[in-house]
This record gives structure tokens, C-alpha cells and sequence, in this order.
């Protein structure tokens, strides 16, 4: 099957497209990455989804028409997308949509529950053929909490015989899958660790009016903020069990307006380095306390934004203290398009009506098949 997969993550960077062949499902399942592009979000779209997560200032009429908004930029950059690269056949498109709101748990409140947007219809009448969406929502009807949904993937594609792997994405937010050798589907374990690159760009656009820390520069050329340190890392998301998960709900710009406000007369250089710190601590803490039952880690592989992060990584491992730190490049991968990549291959388990959640990453009580399918239009 043709198909391409569609990611837009907490960080907010761009819609990556992913065009892959992929053949059988399951563990016969073989991916080629035929052509991958990153397209930069326009900055006025991003406002509008940051205002749209912001739970003090956005309104039901916002929220409603930015869905339809994103599904026309997703339509239209895929289709231009398509026409740049001469694709032609297209059996699906794989879209996970831009998450809003995401309720891991029920509270008084709240019932669990995830919001992602991006249109679906409109995506399929721009492009002419049918769209995947929402992945997440029937491991939550499950009793999961609809993510990560990438380890299912992680475990198809990565796990090995003799080695104890974690693949680690560094988006908005971090999130693990630990693979231990020859393990079997029951025994993968995945979660969110924390925040990824979400605080260190919030701390980059409120210092420096800049998207994100080009290669860590900023970051490396800062110092340690003790007081602060020590503050995130008590935060009670870093030991909580899994499985878990959050996103820009807890470590967006409400929480990183907080610590600007507390440090306002500190330098932005060293906010950028604490977070950065910090980002690097949690994953390495979480592997420590729950990825080392089967012995320490062989290989700590990084994908996603942070891993062209220098920085970032040479405190990863210092932190993990053991194992080495790849980058998907090192495995013949792309880094960058593994998110994309990852739902074109659960899109493909939608399509021959196989489960593709985890039971053991998200909590749900059944294995079920994910997305919804929105049909071809004839124009």
C-alpha cells in the first residue's frame, strides 16, 4: 500500500508527510520511506492553536473553526506535497491531527477524554482519496489513555533479539518505548517521560523571539539554575507511574509563563539550560525507575526535534550514566520523519482491520482497531 502519514506535534515546528510503501501488517510488516517533507506551520496558524490550548482564553467558536481552518492547510500542503513529488497513488492518507485537550483520567469533573482537529472531511475532498483520523479515541473508549500509540509501531519495526533498546522521541513532549531484548508485545512498556522541547521553545520565543535552540547553542552557552532545578524536577508528573501520558495541558505556556514570572530577572540563557536539563533528567529518571527490570540499556535512540539537539544529548548521557545514544540516522532512519512514518504504518493496520494500541502503554482493557475512516469523494 501507498500512503502517506501526517503528524503535527505539542511542539507546534510543522506538519511532517511521510510517503511510504508498506507492505503485509503486523509482524510481516515492511516499511520504505519513499519521500519525506517538514513544512513549516505559518506563524498566525500556530498562534491560533496556542490560543486554542490556552484554557483561559479559548471559546468554543475559535476552537470550531480552526478545526475546519487546519484541515484546509493540511489538505493543501499535502496536496502540494503530492504535486511536487509526482505522487499520483495514494491509497490513504494517515493523519493524527493537532491535539487540543488531552484528559488521561476522569476527574470530578471531566471524564477521560482528547480532542484532536484537522478535519478529516476536508483533507479527503482536497485530496481525493480517504483519511485515517483520530487514532487516539478508541483505546480511550478501552479504558486506555489513547497514547503513546507510536511503541506499537516501535515494537514492530525496532525491537531486536540481543540488544536492550528505548526509543526515545523528543517533540513537544518526551516519550519512551522500552524494548527489551527478544521481549514479546505483552512486555513493551511506553510513556510520556515529559516535557520534550516544549519548555526549551517556550523559554526561545519569550527570551529571544526564536522558534527553538538551533543545535543547543543557546542552552550550552547558559549555567544551571539550581533553585529551578529543583522545582521541575519535583514536579509530581517526573516519578508518577505508568502508564502516562500529558502534553501542552501541563507543560505549555502556562506553565513556562509561571517560571518566567518567578525568574524574571534571570537570563534567558540560563532558563534555556535548566529546561534543557531538565528535559534530559526526566527521561533519564523514568528509564532509571521503570526500563531496567530486564538490565540497563544497550541503546537509548533518539528521534524526533531533540535529537539535532547536541546539547540535549550529551546530557542525556550523562544522566542515563550508561548505554549509548544514537540517533535514528545511525540506524539508516530519519529522525525526523519517524512520528509520520509511525502513523502511515497504523493507518496501514486500520486498513487490513487489525489492532494496533498497546495495551501495555496506554491501559486499555481490549486490544481494538484504531482511527476513523473518512471515504474517497468523487469530484
Amino acid at each position: 500500500m501507498k500512503l502517506i502519514g501526517l503528524m503535527s506535534g505539542t511542539s507546534l515546528d510543522g506538519l511532517d508527510i511521510a510517503y511510504c510503501d508498506i507492505e503485509g501488517c503486523y509482524l510481516s510488516t515492511k516499511v520504505k520511506l519513499l519521500c519525506y517533507e517538514e513544512v513549516k506551520m505559518p506563524v498566525k496558524l500556530k498562534e491560533k492553536i496556542q490560543h486554542a490550548c490556552d484554557i483561559h482564553g479559548a471559546h468554543v467558536d475559535e476552537i470550531c473553526s480552526l478545526n475546519f481552518e487546519l484541515g484546509h492547510w493540511f489538505g493543501n500542503t499535502v496536496q502540494a506535497f503530492m504535486k511536487k513529488h509526482g505522487i499520483t497513488d495514494v491509497d490513504a492518507i494517515c493523519s493524527h491531527g493537532q491535539t487540543i485537550y488531552h484528559i488521561p483520567h476522569a476527574t470530578d469533573r471531566f471524564v477521560s477524554s482528547t480532542l484532536q482537529i484537522g478535519e478529516p472531511a476536508v483533507i479527503a475532498w482536497l485530496c481525493g482519496c480517504q483519511v485515517i483520523s483520530d487514532f487516539r479515541k478508541m483505546d480511550m473508549a478501552a479504558g486506555g489513555e489513547g497514547a503513546p500509540l507510536v511503541p506499537y509501531v516501535d515494537f514492530l519495526l525496532y525491537r531486536d533479539e540481543t540488544k536492550n533498546r528505548i526509543l526515545l522521541n523528543i517533540g513537544g513532549i518526551s516519550n519512551i518505548t522500552i524494548l527489551h531484548a527478544g521481549c514479546k508485545e505483552e512486555e513493551v512498556t511506553a510513556f510520556d517521560t515529559g516535557p520534550g522541547n516544549m519548555l526549551i521553545d517556550e523559554a526561545m520565543r519569550h527570551y529571544f523571539k526564536k522558534e527553538y535552540d538551533e543545535g543547543g547553542i543557546t542552552g550550552r552557552s547558559g549555567k544551571l539554575i539550581p533553585s529551578l532545578f529543583e522545582r521541575l524536577k519535583s514536579h509530581p508528573y517526573v516519578d508518577a507511574l505508568p502508564p502516562k501520558s500529558t502534553g501542552r495541558e501541563m507543560f505549555g505556556r502556562q506553565f513556562a509563563d509561571e517560571i518566567f514570572n518567578s525568574y524574571e530577572n534571570g537570563s534567558g540563557e540560563d532558563v534555556v539550560c535548566t529546561f534543557t536539563h531538565f528535559t534530559a533528567y526526566c527521561n533519564a529518571r523514568n528509564i532509571h525507575l521503570y526500563a531496567e527490570k530486564h538490565g540497563k540499556v544497550d541503546q537509548l535512540i533518539v528521534s524526533g526535534g531533540g535529537s539535532h539537539n547536541s546539547f540535549l544529548k550529551e546530557l542525556l548521557q550523562q544522566y542515563l550514566g550508561h548505554g549509548t545514544v544514537l540517533t535514528q540516522e545511525d540506524l539508516g532512519f530519519n529522525s525526523d520523519a519517524k512520528e509520520a512514518v509511525a502513523f502511515a504504518v497504523l493507518g496501514n493496520e486500520t486498513l487490513h482491520g487489525h489492532y494496533a494500541n498497546m495495551k501495555s502503554a496506554t491501559g486499555a482493557s481490549k486490544s481494538v482497531i484504531l482511527g476513523n475512516i473518512t471515504p474517497k469523494v468523487s469530484q
